[in-house]
């Protein structure tokens, strides 16, 4: 049983560690109510008069 454990632990260890070298990974949850950049937004399909 404690072999369990301390296997956990170290997997547990090893997973930060690879995270936290990884880059800009954000580990805090989801964002309500915060603003994301704007995206592009494509013009409208312009609808053709002649049929």
């Amino acid at each position: 049983m404690w072999k369990i454990v301390v296997g956990f632990a170290l997997f547990a260890a090893l997973a930060l560690y690879i995270l936290s070298k990884g880059g800009d990974i954000d580990l805090s949850g989801e964002k309500h109510g915060e603003t994301a950049p704007p995206a592009a937004e494509a013009p409208a399909p312009q609808a053709s008069a002649a049929k």
